[in-house]
């Protein structure tokens, strides 16, 4: 059998991103965003081999992403560059109750991306192909690429992972629901945020969500509870799975950093419970700074707080 080219394929749509930063009304920070763009960029700074599949335009912010993808390590090779539809942008802004997303992009190079778009050979050369609720929110054409994607690796014995991560802005709640419940029933590994996750199943206890995701098959699920850690399961264990305790800053790219983290030590290790306890770590040090990207730590800022905080437990 051939070794896998990447430990890591993720798919969706890359973004450029203006954050508001707080120390000065109306000023924005450039930097680059799209959840699946971070999630392989923080799975190669855990040491991953990430590649990417999708589509920029041929503009400034598309640029830019390929430039941050080279100095991240994540390949490019399959990503296309459209000659007249957009790269997408967004904002976030801060408020009391956290951060706000404002989005630019209807009708980008990404949204046109379809199921004849997907390599069969890319994929299977992969160990893990990843996507999310965003990536198949974005047009009718990418929510099928993915299934089309999710297909192909079922058939060539690659996992597969999926973060529900729901975007009302962008498709009502009932597409979404039945949507992301399919992408999930095809799915190895299931990384659902429990405020999404309450309304895409409609309970509230963490274990009932879990149980629903296991239910649909999943063989692993790591459910995000925020400021309180995460809840990891398979069929036959579970475990909740304490937070460390950070000054944050800004959130922003917490739950993909936290996808990238787990996806990458579930690789090098076999072990979804230590890849559980790796993401805690890792997703609460991404928000100590703003934006999605600047702040993901990489492998050797993380063990270095694992260190600490095993030395204090003791």
């Amino acid at each position: 059998m051939t070794e896998p080219r990447f430990d890591l394929l993720c798919i969706g749509e890359p973004l450029g991103e203006f954050n508001a930063t707080r120390a000065e009304s109306g000023a924005f920070q450039f930097g680059h965003g799209g959840d699946t763009s971070n999630c392989a960029i923080a799975a190669s700074r855990q040491g991953a081999k990430a590649a990417y599949l999708g589509a920029l335009g041929d503009d400034m912010a598309g640029r830019s992403i390929r430039e941050l993808w080279q100095r991240e390590g994540v390949d490019d090779g399959h990503v296309s560059t459209h000659q007249s539809a957009p790269t997408g942008l967004y904002f976030v802004y801060h408020g009391p109750s956290g951060h706000v997303f404002s989005y630019l992009r209807a009708g980008s190079a990404a949204s046109l991306v379809g199921p004849r778009d997907m390599p069969r050979d890319l994929i299977a050369s992969a160990r893990i192909v990843q996507a999310s609720g965003i990536s198949q929110a974005i047009s009718a054409s990418a929510c099928d690429a993915v299934f089309e994607a999710f297909a192909m690796a079922r058939e060539a014995g690659v996992l597969t992972a999926y973060d529900t991560n729901l975007r009302l802005k962008l498709w009502p709640l009932t597409r979404a629901k039945a949507i992301i419940n399919a992408a999930c029933a095809m799915a190895d590994i299931v990384l659902p945020g429990f405020d999404d996750a309450t309304q895409l199943t409609g309970l509230s206890d963490a274990d009932a969500i879990v149980d629903f995701y296991l239910g649909l098959g999943a063989k692993i699920v790591a459910l995000t509870l925020g400021h309180e850690g995460s809840l990891v399961a398979t069929p036959t264990r579970r475990e909740r799975l304490v937070p460390i305790k950070v000054d944050a800053i800004d959130a922003t790219g917490a739950g993909d950093c936290y996808d990238g983290a787990f996806l990458a030590e579930y690789v090098r290790t076999g072990d979804a419970f230590a890849a559980g306890a790796y993401a805690n770590v890792a997703a609460a040090l991404s928000t100590q700074g703003f934006g999605a990207v600047a702040p993901l730590p990489r492998r050797a800022d993380v063990e270095a707080r694992m260190a600490l905080e095993a030395k204090k437990a003791n």
